[in-house]
C-alpha cells in the first residue's frame, strides 16, 4: 500500500516538473515601452520603436521566442517586422538572452498606413518553442492609436501656379550709330552720313518726335574717340573736334524735324578700352601677348611703344584694329510707352486680336477681377496664340482653385504638349499628383518646376507628405496657409503655427481644426472645444474625424459631449 502511494506521488511530481518546464509564462505590458505613444503617421508609414525586456530566469536555455508587432484595427490587422530571441543552449540566428540575467532589446517596425488605423491597438505577438515543443505565450497590448494629423494635408487648399506675363508698359530702348573718321581727320564724309545706321537713327528720332504718346526721348549722347597711336596732345584735340562736328550734325538733324532735345557730349583722347576689347575678340597671332602688355603697362606712351616693337603684328593692328577706333558714337535713348490698363480693357472689348500676347496675358492675370471674365480672357489668348502654353496653364490654375482636378489635368496636358519644361506646368502637375497621393510623380514633376511662383509652397507640401516636417516648415516659412501651419505643428514649432493660423486671410474649417489640434498639444482646453466646435459647424464631416482623432485623447469627454 505504501509502495503504491509512493509511486503515485513520484509520478505526480514528475508530471509537475515536466509541465512547468514546458512553459515560459506570460509577458505583460510592463515588459514593453513603445515610442511614440500614441503612434504617429509619418509620410505613408506608421513607424514604431519597441523596447522590450525578458525578465530574469524567463528565457530558458532551450527556449526560442519570436516577437512580432501587430497593429489591429477595425476590419483587419497589419503585421510588422519580427525578431527572434533564444536561450543559451539554442544554436540559431536569434539574439541570445541570458537565463539568469534576463535581457533587453530594441525593435523597429513600420506599418503601411490605412485610414482605419487611426483607431487601433498595437500588440506584441509571440511564437515560442521550448526544445522541439511549441508553447503558447499570450499576446500583449503594448500601444494604441495612430496620430494621422499629417493626413489633413489632403484637405488643405494648395495654391496653383500662374504663368506670368512679360508685359512692360514702359520699355527702355536704344538706337546707336557710328561715324568713322580717317586717320588724323575730323571731317564728316558723305559715305558715313549715308550709312544704314545713320539713316536708322534719323528714322527713330522722327518716330519719337511724331508719336509723343507712345515714345519718350530720354537723352542723346555723342561720344567721340581717337585711336591710341600718336601723341596724346594731338589725339586729345582730334577727339574733341570729332565730338564737335558729330554733335553739330545731330543738332542740325534735330532742327530739320523741329525736335527740341539736348545733346550730351564727351570725348576720349585715346581709346585703350576699345582697343583692348577689339584685340580680345580678334584672331591676331600675338593676341595674348598684346593683352599682357596692356595689363603690365599703364602709361599710354609705354604701351604704344611696346606694341610698336612687335613690328609684324603692329602692321595687322594698323589695318584691322585702329581704323575701327577712329569714330564717334551717336546714341538715342528713349522709351516705348505701351497701352494703359484702361486702354487694354477697352481694346479687348473692341477687338482683342489687336492686343499683343503679353497684353492679353497681363490683362487676364492682373486686370480682370471675376473668374468668369478671366476664363474668357484666357480662352481668347489660347485661341489667338495657340503656341503659347501660358493661357492653358492659367486655365488649369483656375480649375484647381475651383476644385476641378480632371479639367485642370486636361488643360495641363495640352500646355505640356506645347512646353513640357514650363516650370508652372510642372509645378501644377506636381500639385495634382500630390493631391492624388502619388509622391513619386509629384517629385518627378517638381524637379522641373523651379522658378514658378508656388514652387517652394508645393515643395513644402511634398515634404509634409514625405514626412520631412522640419524641411517642410522651412519651405513654407512666411506662407500664411493651412499647410504651412500643419507643417509647423508637425515639426513641433507651436509658436510659429499659432502666428500662421492667426494670419490666414480666408480661414476655413481646416484652419479651425488645426487651431484645435494646436490647442490640444499646448494644453489649452478651452480653445480645443471652441475651435473644434467652429470647425464642425463649418464642415460637419470633421465630426467623425474628431471622434477618432488621438490628438484629442486627453479631452475625450469634452469632445464626446461636443459631438452629441
Amino acid at each position: 500500500m505504501k509502495s503504491t502511494k509512493f509511486l503515485f506521488l513520484m509520478a505526480a511530481a514528475s508530471a509537475f516538473v515536466l509541465s512547468s518546464c514546458s512553459k515560459l509564462g506570460k509577458l505583460t505590458d510592463e515588459n514593453f515601452t513603445v515610442t511614440p505613444t500614441p503612434l504617429e503617421l509619418v509620410g505613408n508609414e506608421v513607424p514604431a520603436t519597441i523596447n522590450g525586456t525578458f525578465p530574469v530566469k524567463y528565457m530558458k536555455k532551450k527556449a526560442e521566442v519570436t516577437v512580432t508587432p501587430v497593429l489591429k484595427y477595425n476590419g483587419g490587422e497589419a503585421v510588422g517586422q519580427s525578431a527572434t530571441f533564444q536561450g543559451e543552449k539554442v544554436e540559431g540566428n536569434g539574439t541570445t538572452i541570458s537565463y539568469k540575467m534576463g535581457g533587453v532589446y530594441t525593435m523597429k517596425t513600420n506599418f503601411t498606413y490605412e485610414e482605419a488605423m487611426q483607431n487601433s491597438d498595437l500588440y506584441a505577438r509571440f511564437d515560442a518553442k521550448l526544445g522541439k515543443k511549441v508553447v503558447s505565450i499570450p499576446e500583449v497590448k503594448i500601444g494604441y492609436g495612430v496620430l494621422a494629423t499629417s493626413q489633413l494635408l489632403s484637405r488643405c487648399g494648395m495654391t496653383a501656379s500662374t504663368a506670368p506675363d512679360a508685359f512692360q508698359r514702359i520699355i527702355g530702348q536704344k538706337q546707336e550709330a557710328n561715324i568713322k573718321f580717317l586717320i588724323n581727320q575730323a571731317n564728316l564724309r558723305a559715305s558715313e552720313l549715308n550709312s544704314v545706321s545713320i539713316k536708322d537713327l534719323g528714322k527713330i528720332l522722327r518716330e519719337i518726335n511724331d508719336n509723343e504718346e507712345t515714345r519718350a526721348l530720354q537723352n542723346i549722347e555723342v561720344s567721340a574717340y581717337a585711336s591710341p597711336d600718336g601723341k596724346f596732345k594731338f589725339n586729345e584735340q582730334l577727339a574733341e573736334k570729332r565730338q564737335n562736328v558729330s554733335a553739330d550734325y545731330l543738332k542740325g538733324e534735330l532742327k530739320k524735324i523741329q525736335m527740341k532735345a539736348d545733346v550730351d557730349t564727351k570725348f576720349t583722347a585715346e581709346d585703350w578700352d576699345g582697343f583692348q576689347e577689339l584685340i580680345s575678340k580678334s584672331n591676331l597671332q600675338d593676341r595674348d601677348v598684346i593683352l599682357r602688355v596692356l595689363s603690365m603697362y599703364k602709361d599710354p606712351e609705354e604701351r604704344e611703344q611696346q606694341i610698336r616693337n612687335m613690328s609684324e603684328v603692329f602692321t595687322d593692328i594698323k589695318e584691322s584694329i585702329l581704323p575701327e577706333l577712329r569714330r564717334a558714337r551717336l546714341i538715342v535713348n528713349y522709351e516705348v510707352i505701351g497701352r494703359s490698363d484702361d486702354q487694354i480693357l477697352a481694346q479687348y472689348e473692341k477687338d482683342p486680336s489687336k492686343l499683343s500676347v503679353e497684353e492679353l496675358v497681363y490683362g487676364a492675370n492682373k486686370l480682370v477681377k471675376d473668374n468668369e471674365t478671366r476664363q474668357k480672357w484666357n480662352e481668347a489668348v489660347a485661341q489667338q496664340y495657340p503656341s503659347d502654353y501660358r493661357p492653358l496653364n492659367n486655365l488649369a490654375q483656375m480649375a484647381i482653385a475651383n476644385g476641378q482636378p480632371e479639367m485642370a489635368q486636361a488643360y495641363l496636358k495640352r500646355a505640356a504638349s506645347i512646353n513640357k519644361n514650363a516650370p508652372e506646368v510642372n509645378t501644377n502637375l506636381a500639385l495634382l499628383a500630390l493631391k492624388d497621393g502619388d509622391i513619386a510623380a509629384a517629385e518627378s514633376y517638381l524637379a522641373k518646376g523651379s522658378g514658378s511662383e508656388t514652387f517652394k509652397e508645393v515643395m513644402g507640401n511634398l515634404n509634409i507628405a514625405k514626412g520631412n516636417y522640419t524641411q517642410a516648415a522651412s519651405d513654407l516659412a512666411g506662407v500664411m496657409s493651412n499647410s504651412a501651419a500643419l507643417a509647423q505643428i508637425l515639426a513641433k514649432d507651436y509658436t510659429s503655427a499659432k502666428n500662421t493660423l492667426s494670419g490666414i486671410k480666408n480661414a476655413d474649417a481646416i484652419t479651425s481644426y488645426l487651431q484645435a489640434v494646436l490647442a490640444a498639444r499646448t494644453g489649452d482646453a478651452s480653445t480645443v472645444t471652441s475651435a473644434l466646435a467652429k470647425a464642425i459647424k463649418q464642415d460637419p464631416s470633421l465630426a467623425e474625424r474628431a471622434a477618432n482623432d488621438y490628438e484629442f485623447v486627453k479631452y475625450a469627454s469634452a469632445v464626446k459631449s461636443l459631438l452629441q
